[in-house]
């Protein structure tokens, strides 16, 4: 199977192309966007370097795994991504277990569009792929991504520290891991939970 269209009230999620590689550079461009990943906006020369393979790759899709595209009406919002957690497009493909990443458009920001993304591949995920565990993981100090993990049922299962060569600001706190496994999903489903607090 290839990445569906996915569509929740204001969102649609398209599978990325490389048709979409000049929203990315928008998002990447912006320094405040990459904070907790570069510490610093991207080049053009590094987003294309970085994202051309990834809207080009295959083995990812054919597992119905990868990038989508996020649009509210045709108003381009961010990406959304469930698949590897190395995202490298040679990296064999996880049938099992997927990691769950978002990345939005400042102006995008507070009005609860990356979480209703993410609940869209979550339930995706599990009840399409029937993926058995989804994960995320950020910086301790990034507060915002943290927030938008709880909101969709992930629970904290531990921070690592670790060794950076040229550490941004906030890493001696740790890297986060959140995960939900298809149970807690579905056990949530039947309670009427998808979003909220974990209970």
């Amino acid at each position: 199977m290839t990445r569906p269209v996915l569509n929740a009230s204001r969102i649609e999620l398209r599978p990325m192309t490389l048709q979409h590689l000049p929203f990315l550079h928008g998002l990447d461009s912006d320094p405040v966007v990459m904070e907790f990943l570069l510490g610093r906006a991207r080049t053009s020369n590094e987003i294309d370097d970085f994202w051309a393979p990834r809207c080009a790759e295959r083995i990812a899709d054919e597992a119905g795994l990868g990038w989508w595209v996020g649009f509210e009406n045709d108003d381009f919002l961010g990406w959304w991504d469930l698949g590897r957690s190395s995202s490298a497009p040679d990296v064999p493909v996880n049938f099992d277990e997927a990691e769950i990443g978002w990345r939005l458009m400042r102006r995008c920001w507070g009005r609860g569009l990356a979480t209703e993304g993410a609940l869209l591949l979550l339930d995706y995920g599990f009840r399409t792929l029937e993926l058995q565990r989804i994960w995320a993981e950020t910086m301790a100090v990034n507060l915002a991504s943290r927030g938008v993990m709880r909101k969709i049922g992930m629970r904290h299962v531990r921070t690592e520290f670790r060794a950076w060569h040229d550490p941004l600001p906030g890493a001696d706190q740790g890297e986060v891991l959140y995960e939900i496994t298809a149970r807690e999903w579905n056990r949530r489903q039947t309670n009427g939970l998808p979003g909220g607090q974990p209970d």
